[in-house]
């Protein structure tokens, strides 16, 4: 059982990396920041000039901005000098209306934004805005995570300003350094905390579901939820695992291809959010689980991967979905009966399985990866409940589930730099 004190400092970490967004946290973060400047100006931008790390680029260019029918950055940019609000953070965007889509184009086609690649960026997740008008300037600069602005300034003049170096897992909390979580103490936290703790979790549900549902009644990305919702029951049958698959494919379809939606993310990304809620969601619904047991599940799932993205950081050439599935995957353990001990073979085969895929940005085609992460934890949570757990002598799994998070996150955050470079190359060069 874990210590009040313990549990307190878990508690607000999970309501601090599972929050509302509105479309990709990448573009909705660089609004966020294009938005806080031009309040700072206090009148409509006439140039803006944005300096961003590789990592924010890639996952900007190919990916929907909800409400507008566009992609990539520009329009998330011109829509945070005319429309945003920097109160509402990752939702920023969500008095966007057509008459504000129409200006944001006549503001792209005026050539009033400048964006270039900042190679030497203090952080892979870095957003250095400055803005011109009405006599005056001012620049806002986010790091390390979504919402952490380190630097305000108007005119010249400081207004706020902290070290752009650090620890990009603590970046948002600037009271207190995060808790460093284990997998014991995420399964000790969702399992044993007091219900009515942990029964937020259920925005998760309600919204990430909200988001399938209108993808499944619409035309979103490449409609990889409906399609298989449509056409797979000939392939896949009227099955659970059809179910996991098409309900979190159809969320992914309808962030990425820019519905006007919220959907829950977590840890700065709203395709994990998804990740980790929606098979989660869909089997407790066929197995007929307990309120009481979807929330734990829940809670189980979105804190797993919190704890993993701890040591990878918010942004790497790792995709996020292998992060997030390997949430839900602790997480199916535990609806179909399993323990700590399952959860642990469970984890480890889902490390010797989908480690090394790439990120190569957010973009429609995500759904697919995401299908991808969702039956492979399947298949995982199957195997160590009849017992299988991939060995410490097979790859990069070690005896210890902690150890081979870290082996995994390793090899996401240092061993494949050179790869996140490359692929951003290739993006840009296209």
């Amino acid at each position: 059982m874990l210590e009040n004190e313990v549990r307190e400092r878990i508690s607000r970490l999970i309501h601090r990396e599972v929050v509302p967004a509105i479309g990709c946290t990448e573009p909705a973060a660089v609004s966020l920041c294009v938005a806080k400047a031009t309040e700072m100006l206090g009148a409509i931008p006439e140039h803006i000039s944005l300096s961003l790390s590789g990592n924010i680029i890639k996952n900007a260019m190919g990916v929907g901005i909800p409400g507008t029918g566009m992609i990539g950055l520009p329009i998330a940019v011109a829509l945070g000098a005319l429309v945003g609000k920097s109160e509402y953070e990752l939702e920023v965007l969500k008095d966007v209306t057509p008459e504000a889509v129409e200006a944001g184009k006549r503001y792209i086609s005026e050539g009033r934004i400048r964006v270039e690649h900042y190679i030497d960026a203090p952080s892979n997740l870095h957003i250095d805005v400055t803005v011109e008008g009405n006599g005056g300037n001012a620049r806002a600069v986010i790091s390390r995570s979504h919402t952490n602005f380190i630097l305000l300034e108007k005119n010249g003049e400081i207004i706020m300003k902290e070290e752009a170096s650090g620890n990009e897992a603590n970046a948002s909390n600037k009271e207190e350094e995060d808790i460093q979580l284990t997998l014991k103490m995420v399964w000790d936290y969702a399992l044993s905390s007091p219900l009515e703790e942990l029964s937020y979790i259920l925005q998760a549900r309600d919204l990430n579901k909200a988001a399938a549902q209108h993808a499944l009644n619409g035309n979103f990305g490449h409609s990889l939820g409906s399609t298989i919702r449509d056409c797979g029951v000939r392939f896949f049958g009227d099955t659970p695992v059809e179910h996991m698959i098409s309900y979190t494919s159809a969320a992914c379809d309808a962030r990425m291809g820019g519905a006007p939606i919220a959907v829950m993310s977590n840890s700065g990304s709203g395709n994990q959010g998804i990740t980790a809620t929606m098979p989660v969601v869909s089997f407790a619904e066929d197995i007929h689980a307990t309120e009481e047991q979807l929330i734990r599940a829940l809670t189980l799932s979105h804190l797993t991967s919190i704890y993993i993205k701890q040591s990878l950081g918010r942004l790497s050439a790792l995709c996020g979905c292998v992060v997030a599935s390997t949430g839900a995957c602790n997480a199916l353990v535990y609806l179909m009966g399993g323990t700590y001990n399952e959860g642990c073979s469970a984890v480890k085969n889902m490390v010797a399985n989908l480690t090394g895929m790439i990120c190569d940005g957010a973009k429609p085609s995500c759904s697919l990866k995401v299908s991808s992460g969702v039956s492979t934890a399947m298949m995982s949570a199957m195997l160590a409940m009849n017992g299988k757990c991939v060995t410490s002598s097979e790859g990069i799994v070690a005896e210890d589930v902690d150890e081979t998070v870290r082996n995994l996150t390793s090899i996401g955050r240092d061993a494949m730099k050179e790869t996140d470079l490359h692929v951003l190359k290739i993006m840009t060069c296209k």
